[in-house]
C-alpha cells in the first residue's frame, strides 16, 4: 500500500537515509510523482495531498503500476514539513499548482510565507531544491519576491516537463492555452537552528478552494 498511516503525529517519518527522498506538495493523483518513482527506482518519493479521492488515486495508481518508492500522505503540507520530514533529507521539493487564494482577503492562507520556507530549507538537504509552477501571475510574483528575500536560497533553472509528466492542472491549464509560470531554487548553507514550534492563527490556517479540484 502507497498510503502511509500515522501512529505519531510528531515523529519524523522513517525513510532509508541511503535513498535519495523527493517530496511533492499537493500531488494530486499522483500523475507526476508515480512517473518520476518509476524513472528513478534508486530514490523514495512521498507525495503530500489533503483530498481522500486523490490519495485513493494514488494508491490505486501505485498498485496496479507495482511501483514501491512512492507513498503518499494524507495531510496538511505544512504540518509534514514541520514536523514529520527528517531535518536535510529532501533531495528535491515538488509544489506545483498550488491554490493561489486570488482574493486579498484569503491571501493569509497561501502555502508560501516564512513558516513555509523556514520547514522547507530545514527539511532541503543543502543544495536540494524546490521546483515550483503555477498558472497564476500575481502568485509567481509574490513568491518569487518571497525567495528573493530568503539568503538561505537561490535561483536556478527550472526542470523540463515534458507532456507526459504534466499534472493533471498542467495539463489543463495548458489544454486551455493558460500560460504556466515556471521557478526553481537551490537550498545554501545557513544558521540551522531548530524550528519553534507551529502556531498558526485562525486566519491563516490552510484551506481548500472547490475551484482547484481536477
Amino acid at each position: 500500500m502507497a498510503v502511509i498511516r500515522i501512529s505519531d503525529p510528531c515523529r519524523p517519518l522513517d525513510f532509508d537515509p541511503a535513498r535519495p527522498l523527493e517530496v511533492e506538495v499537493g500531488c494530486g493523483r499522483g500523475r507526476f510523482l508515480v512517473a518520476r518513482a518509476k524513472a528513478h527506482p534508486e530514490c523514495d518519493f512521498l507525495g503530500i495531498e489533503r483530498m481522500l479521492g486523490r490519495v485513493r488515486l494514488f494508491d490505486g495508481k501505485c498498485r496496479r503500476g507495482g511501483v514501491a518508492n512512492a507513498h503518499v500522505l494524507r495531510l496538511e503540507a505544512l504540518y509534514t514539513f514541520h514536523y514529520l520530514l527528517p531535518a536535510h533529507r529532501a533531495r528535491r521539493v515538488y509544489v506545483f499548482f498550488p491554490d493561489p487564494w486570488p482574493k486579498r482577503k484569503h491571501h493569509s492562507h497561501r502555502l508560501f510565507g516564512p513558516l513555509f520556507l523556514n520547514a522547507l530549507w530545514k527539511r532541503l538537504e543543502i543544495g536540494g531544491r524546490v521546483e515550483f509552477a503555477t498558472d497564476h501571475r500575481e502568485y509567481y510574483e509574490t513568491v518569487l519576491g518571497c525567495f528573493a528575500a530568503d539568503p538561505r536560497f537561490r535561483s536556478v533553472d527550472p526542470m523540463p516537463r515534458p507532456p507526459e509528466v504534466w499534472t493533471e492542472f498542467e495539463t489543463l491549464f495548458r489544454s486551455k492555452g493558460q500560460q504556466v509560470h515556471s521557478a526553481a531554487w537551490e537550498s545554501l548553507p545557513a544558521d540551522d537552528a531548530e524550528l519553534e514550534p507551529l502556531r498558526i492563527p485562525p486566519e491563516a490556517e490552510p484551506r481548500e478552494l472547490p475551484g482547484r479540484d481536477v
